[in-house]
């Protein structure tokens, strides 16, 4: 049974720093990409950060870029996002998921697997 739980997330004012974690288990962690979507409600959920596992080819969201870093301990079939210099529009609800990235942007329908989310709330 593949399992992805999410931690980290929490509340922090405009210019701070928090690190997602999602840990993985019930399948062989290289069997799919890792990503991180988040979502607001009443809008779609949109890919922000995704991690080939079988390497280190990655995408950011043009939003996010040089301010959030993917990355991944195979080892603790881990996967994180560090994310720093927080926006107020950064708020949402933060998936992790696994499934096959085959092109860019991320697309949601092509993760098969998803966590229960971790909310991210970022204050003026």
């Amino acid at each position: 049974q593949v399992q992805l739980v999410e931690s980290g997330g929490g509340s922090v004012q405009a210019g701070g720093s928090l690190r997602l974690s999602c840990a993985a288990s019930g399948y062989t962690y290289s069997s799919y990409s890792m990503g991180w979507f988040r979502q607001n409600p009443g809008k779609e959920r949109v890919g922000v950060a995704v991690i080939y596992t079988g390497g280190d080819v990655t995408y950011y969201a043009g939003s996010v870029k040089g301010r959030f870093t993917i990355s991944q301990d195979n080892a603790k079939n881990t996967l994180y996002l560090q994310m720093n210099n927080l926006k107020p529009e950064d708020t949402a609800m933060y998936y992790c998921a696994a499934g096959v990235w085959v092109g860019y942007p991320p697309r949601e329908a092509d993760f098969r697997y998803w966590g229960q989310g971790t909310q991210v709330t970022v204050s003026s």
